[in-house]
């Protein structure tokens, strides 16, 4: 476009402007829109400017968008945020844990939107809905996906949302497709905490991503997800004695040690120093690999998201 043409717009969007003026309305247009959501329903008047965040993954959503949150919850790991958002979170206020949000805080910050989720904060939402106009989404599990389109149309940024997606499946198949036959691998993914050990599965974050690639899993690991299992197809905490249960042609694995929690490095010490660890086939062909739990797992968003398909990028030497 020419310089004479982005004048003439520039002066089209003056008199416009001055025009809306001299009629007593507003030179910025003021778009109401309503957002069903978990508890409901939940008018804006206007595209929110100071919002708040109370999940990891909605931190994640909304950096994504070229949104930086006012407040939001402390990162399940790091001082206070993931290395990854770190850099992106400098003087965002903390106002508690996805587990125990700050009323005060939150109020304090004079938010004209709160994000939140069903599962977290259910009990304090009329709370939340006194201070600011507060959307939730319903659940938290591995397809972070539906989580995402809904903070995307919470503020008001629906198409640039479309586009975030959009470049995310994009590189999900271009990977894929760089991948080839080598998805036609079985894998295993396995987490340590305090005292508990995990096989995780495909309703967990990564366990997402990998079906997605078009991995496999073992037979062996299908037949201990069923309907009895508590935590669905999202993980089964196991013993010991379930170590060979974990062997496949590639191993992920990763810790959770919130402020280096030495109980958890322990677990994982203690675990991956048993013979049967040391038996599997995937640790002896050196196809075990440990990730970080707080991108593999605990983030749980669109940026973790992608730098998850980098690393198996990485680990699968595919460029």
């Amino acid at each position: 476009m020419s310089m004479l043409a982005l004048f003439s717009l520039a002066a089209c969007g003056d008199k416009e402007s001055a025009t809306k003026e001299e009629k007593g309305e507003s030179s910025t247009e003021e778009t109401s829109y309503t957002v069903t959501h978990a508890m409901g329903e939940t008018e804006l008047k206007t595209t929110p400017k100071r919002v708040v965040v109370l999940t990891n993954e909605g931190t994640e959503a909304l950096l994504a968008l070229g949104i930086k949150p006012v407040g939001a919850v402390q990162s399940w790991l790091g001082d206070p945020w993931y290395e990854h958002i770190a850099a992106d979170m400098e003087g965002v206020e903390v106002v508690g844990t996805e587990s125990e949000v700050s009323l005060e805080k939150i109020a304090a910050l004079k938010p004209d939107l709160i994000i939140g989720n069903k599962i977290r904060q259910e009990a304090v939402y009329e709370q939340l809905k006194g201070i600011a106009p507060t959307i939730f989404a319903e659940t938290l599990r591995g397809d972070w996906k539906e989580n995402f389109n809904l903070y995307a149309k919470a503020v008001n940024a629906e198409e640039k949302g479309k586009t975030v997606l959009t470049d995310y499946d994009q590189k999900v198949e271009d990977l894929k497709g760089k991948l080839g036959d080598k998805t036609n691998q079985e894998i295993s993914v396995v987490r340590f905490m305090a005292g508990i050990t995990r096989i995780y599965y495909t309703d967990s974050f990564s366990g997402v991503i990998f079906d997605q690639l078009g991995f496999k899993r073992t037979e062996k690991q299908a037949s201990l997800f069923n309907e009895d299992n508590k935590l669905g197809n999202l993980a089964i905490e196991v013993g010991k004695e379930s170590i060979p249960d974990m062997d496949a042609d590639i191993l992920f694995y990763f810790t959770y040690a919130p402020q280096g929690d030495k109980e958890a490095t322990a677990t994982e010490e203690e675990w991956t120093k048993d013979g049967l660890w040391n038996n599997l086939s995937v640790v002896k062909n050196g196809n075990a690999h440990k990730v970080e739990d707080a991108v593999w797992n605990t983030a749980g968003g669109v940026l973790a998201a992608n730098l998850v398909l980098d690393e198996i990028a990485a680990i699968f030497e595919v460029k």
